[in-house]
């Protein structure tokens, strides 16, 4: 495992995909920056900033100033805070202004936000005139480590989460971990979910890390911010580098997702926070890979112990158990019927599979729902 950075340091991490690749910028104050980067990357082009409220209110004249500085022509568009903006109807109201702004295919839309701004913008772009470039300026835990990076967009369904999407990479992301800072509390907790999560499939060291850092972690101590942020990328830029499109390898990321995208949908993406439903997955996949005969049960609870030292919930009362059964058949993850999971030999040892006793996920269900 890489040693923690100061938090003065900006960092790279590249994401290597040949001629799609890009790269991740990482360190405090680097929206400042976001004029130059993109004049430099896209001479001449213009920008189309979404946003939401939340995020547009406090960073929004930031960026904006930036690439002013930097020659850019900008164009706000603000969508309201919250998963129910990752809609069909958003998406067409985003498109729409889009057309309004002017955007050419030359020009880029930039995400400045969270995941679902990330979501919904970079769908936006895959869509618009065919596929127009896109930037990443994730303003919160869980997108620096998760969703800015990667390529996926899209938006829910009633059916399930991120049902309809397309892979489409951006050309350039800008991690502020400044934003950190200023970030509620709930916030901090739900990303940490996705940074235990990179631990747990192929780090067992920063698992290790982790369990030894919680507490500068929660405190925001801008070294641990930095060393973490910058740790996800580079496990993710590396599975998505050999697996783009998740004909494999990367499958694996969504370890607790299965369980967690369930949550979210059964309680109609308004109760849980993302992090916070991939949290309850992640002790879940751990419960029953340890009923399975994988995972050892003093390893299970250290998963669940991390999660709830992290102040992060492994429960799901509210839910029974065939509930959220019928909401998982609706994964993307579901081939010939059988519903596939990815599941722990050990703690850094992840793997998919649907050869698994079905009496396991039952009592697994069993033991965390309401």
């Amino acid at each position: 495992m890489t040693a923690p950075v100061r938090s003065g340091d900006p960092i790279i991490v590249n994401v290597p995909l040949s001629e799609r690749g890009y790269d991740i910028a990482i360190g405090r104050g680097l929206i400042a920056s976001l004029g130059e980067r993109i004049a430099k990357l896209r001479p001449g082009a213009a920008v189309a900033i979404v946003s939401d409220e939340t995020v547009a209110a406090r960073y929004l004249a930031q960026a904006e100033a930036a690439l002013t500085a930097a020659g850019v022509r900008s164009s706000p568009i603000i969508v309201p805070a919250g998963e129910a903006s990752k809609s069909w109807r958003m998406l067409e109201s985003v498109c729409e202004q889009l057309l309004a702004a002017r955007i050419e295919r030359g020009d880029l839309v930039v995400a400045l936000g969270g995941g679902v701004v990330g979501d919904l913008a970079g769908f936006a772009a895959a869509c618009y005139h065919r596929g127009v470039g896109f930037a990443q300026v994730p303003t919160t835990l869980l997108a620096q480590v998760d969703s800015a990076v990667g390529g996926k967009t899209g938006v829910n369904h009633p059916g399930g989460k991120n049902l309809i999407g397309a892979f489409h990479q951006p050309l350039l992301v800008v991690c502020d971990t400044g934003t950190l800072v200023t970030l509620p509390g709930r916030e901090l907790r739900a990303g940490l979910a996705e940074v235990i999560k990179y631990g747990l499939i192929c780090d067992p060291a920063f698992f290790a890390w982790l369990e030894q850092h919680l507490p500068q972690l929660l405190a925001r101590r801008p070294e641990a911010l930095a060393h973490v942020v910058r740790r996800s990328c580079e496990l993710k830029a590396a599975v998505v580098g050999r697996d783009e499109r998740e004909q494999g390898e990367r499958a694996l990321l969504n370890l607790g997702h299965t369980f967690g995208h369930a949550v979210e949908a059964a309680t109609a993406y308004r109760e849980w926070l993302h992090g916070e439903a991939v949290a309850a997955g992640l002790a879940m996949a751990a419960t029953m890979s340890s009923e399975c005969g994988l995972l050892s049960p003093r390893d299970a609870e250290r998963v669940r112990r991390l999660l709830e030292l992290a102040g992060l919930p492994t429960h799901v009362p509210s839910l029974t158990a065939p509930r959220l059964l019928a909401h998982m058949r609706a994964d993307k993850k579901v081939l010939g019927g059988r519903l596939r999971l990815v599941l722990l030999r050990r703690i850094g040892n992840a793997f998919l599979t649907a050869d698994y006793p079905d009496d396991a996920l039952e009592r697994t269900l069993q033991a965390y729902c309401g």
